[in-house]
């Protein structure tokens, strides 16, 4: 037995019942009759999930008119429809019991007569839809339905439908997309991208309220406070959902039917039928979310994105020409003059081009142009004058802009099938990079160069004990430089954890002591660290000389936050109620100006290389920790402080109580 037979005789998971099936189980026999009066075409009927557009006239059983979707027919105009027909989808939309019983069973262009008891329309217990005012709900009566089309509704979703079917584009139904050309590709505008296209709309009783233009209307997408919508909001939202190319009608009711430069929307509009063909679109990214670092694409790449681009770190070749955003737009580089036409190559990941270019790159498709604007914090002002990326003319503080062509890119090497020896060497190419970006100062970038090579080494199997030791110690190394990044960045937490990688692996490695030792100090953990430094010496006596410094570095910082803290509480029993109130304001001010304490000297052996490139940092050496591990050493021994105070203040009592009851 194959194994679509075997799937074929397993049990089916049983559907979950609706709403609308429990009222359909309610339905008596001979409560709803049906007579067709014009047959319509083909053979397939309308389903739950699809879409249906159809006109309703409800009338007493002696023919009198109760109201009607067409004006012409008198009576109340059915939902204020004014003339328009109605547009639901089964399943999802609001219907009575013999409307949602009865439309499946009609063809396209057929119109029948259904004769409904009371309890099939609005009489029905419990009905999801109000009756109209002075509506016979009570009566019997006719319902003259002409189903005029219908086609699969599908909820939005990234990927664009692949047939002429309807999309539902806004949970309420109030925008309903019907594609009539498909477009190409997946992606779809949004905010803030710009977009061309050809648009002309109608009235839901087929008037024409906007007339083709002579060339395509350019807007820019967008829905937030600081970009005004350019066409109606419901165009917009089924706009979101085409793809380039793509020909399709927008139905969108009056909730949605906001004013723009577009058109003018009267206040009796119930509905506008937006016919749309999206001629091109514009990726423009902010990259930031604030406004500030802005990347707009003006010539498409090749291939599919983002799959094609180089989020990797890669090896990029690039052409660039850069401007000041001043009032003279001064051109202070471009490559193909200043590079005799040859292109500019750099690895990214490795802080070599400003954080912003690069960030902008990596999301670039081989062949794409595009346009950054760029702050000059993600600019140049973070790179020394002199640095090589760093063009002459470029001013600190200076707002950019940058046309860069990605003419093309290499991911890295792939480990498969590569000998121990070879990925052992790759993995200290990137190790060696990552050291020397710990010494510029870019820890986070180092950080991921060493996380890197420690995913690789999940799928690396060493095939000897001599392998298995190799292996092991790199892999300690880099565990323990991630800790040493995480320390510089103010992760102590973090850094603490993945020094116990090591030392749950090896327990007397001198080196994971000694960071978990510093990582205990940062976060005022004294008693932890001292442990730490004291079993260095115990487990390595070459250590002995690191492990002492540490240790006085760790004397010196517990007397600092003991003087803080006798300095912040003096007199604080002294003061009467309401002045401890000032007191607390005096802590938390001396707490926001605590210092931070460079780390001491490590000269361990297991990776002189990182201990040396740690000390001889030229950058700021540490970042601000976060404010709850910055107060925590004052706070502890603010709390030492508080519990000897108020000991001191209860055996005064109790000797008081004691003294008086022995002489009274």
């Amino acid at each position: 037995m194959d194994a679509a037979e075997q799937n074929h005789l397993l049990p089916k998971k049983k559907k979950s019942e609706t709403e609308d099936d429990k009222r359909r189980k309610r339905i008596v026999a001979g409560s709803l009759l049906k007579a067709v009066v014009r047959p319509g075409g083909g053979d397939s009927s309308p389903k739950d999930a699809d879409q249906i557009i159809y006109h309703c006239t409800v009338r007493t059983l002696d023919g009198v008119v109760v109201e009607s979707t067409r004006s012409e027919c008198g009576g109340e105009e059915l939902y204020y429809r004014r003339g328009l027909p109605i547009r639901d989808v089964l399943g999802k939309s609001k219907m009575i019991l013999g409307l949602l019983e009865g439309i499946p069973t009609m063809h396209k262009a057929e119109i029948a007569m259904f004769k409904m008891k009371p309890e099939m329309h609005y009489a029905e217990k419990d009905c999801p839809v109000s009756a109209p005012g002075n509506f016979p709900k009570d009566d019997e009566l006719h319902f003259e339905i002409e189903l005029l089309d219908f086609a699969k509704a599908k909820a939005r979703s990234h990927h664009q439908n692949q047939d002429n079917s309807a999309l539902i584009a806004s949970d309420d139904l109030g925008v309903i997309k019907k594609i009539l050309n498909e477009g190409e590709g997946w992606e779809s505008p949004r905010e803030p991208y710009e977009v061309k296209a050809w648009i002309s709309a109608k009235s839901g009783d087929g008037q024409v309220i906007l007339a083709p233009k002579e060339e395509p209307y350019f807007f820019t997408f967008g829905t937030s406070e600081v970009i005004v919508r350019q066409v109606p909001k419901g165009l917009e939202i089924g706009i979101g959902t085409m793809a380039r190319k793509e020909k399709a009608v927008i139905y969108v009711r009056k909730q949605y039917l906001t004013e723009s430069p577009l058109m003018h929307i009267a206040q009796d509009l119930e509905e506008v039928h937006f016919e749309v063909e999206l001629v091109h679109f514009i990726q423009v990214r902010d990259m930031l979310g604030d406004g500030r670092l802005i990347k707009r694409r003006i010539r498409d790449g090749r291939g599919e994105f983002p799959m094609d681009c180089p989020l990797q770190d890669s090896r990029l070749s690039i052409h660039y020409r850069g401007m000041l955003l001043n009032e003279d737009k001064t051109v202070f580089y471009d490559s193909r003059i200043e590079n005799g036409d040859q292109p500019l190559e750099f690895s990214s990941g490795e802080g070599l081009v400003p954080e912003g270019f690069e960030m902008c790159t990596r999301l670039m498709l081989p062949g794409e142009i595009a346009l950054v604007t760029c702050p000059p914090d993600y600019a140049y002002d973070k790179f020394p004058r002199s640095y090589s990326f760093v063009p002459p003319g470029v001013p600190k503080g200076a707002h950019v802009q940058w046309e860069i062509e990605l003419l093309g890119f290499e991911t890295p090497r792939d480990w498969t099938g590569l000998d121990f020896q070879s990925i052992m060497n790759e993995a200290e190419n990137i190790r060696s990079t990552g050291n020397r970006l710990f010494k510029e100062g870019k820890f986070e970038l180092a950080k991921a160069k060493y996380e890197k090579v420690l995913r690789e080494f999940n799928h690396v199997n060493p095939q000897n004990d001599d392998e298995g030791k190799v292996f092991g110690d790199a892999r300690n190394t880099l565990h323990l430089n991630v800790a040493a990044c995480l320390l510089k960045l103010g992760e102590w937490r973090k850094s603490l954890e993945t020094c116990n990688k090591v030392l749950e692996a090896k327990p007397g490695h001198a080196k994971g002591l000694y960071r978990r030792g510093m990582a205990y100090m940062a976060g005022g953990e004294y008693k932890d660290a001292r442990n730490d430094f004291n079993m260095m010496i115990k487990v390595d006596k070459s250590s002995e000389a690191d492990a002492t410094a540490a240790l006085l570095k760790l004397k010196q910082k517990e007397q600092e936050a003991e003087s803080k803290a006798r300095k912040q509480f003096k007199g604080l029993f002294d003061k009467k109620p309401g002045e401890i109130t000032e007191v607390g304001s005096e802590i938390r001010e001396e707490t926001r100006t605590i210092e931070e304490v460079d780390e001491t000297k490590d000269n361990d052996g297991d990776d002189e290389e990182t201990q040396e490139e740690e000390n001889t940092a030229t950058v700021s050496t540490e970042r601000k920790r976060k404010g709850s591990e910055k107060a925590w050493p004052i706070l502890k021994n603010v709390m030492v402080q508080i519990g000897i105070q108020l000991c001191v203040a209860l055996l005064g009592v109790y000797i008081f109580q004691f003294v008086s009851a022995r002489f009274t």
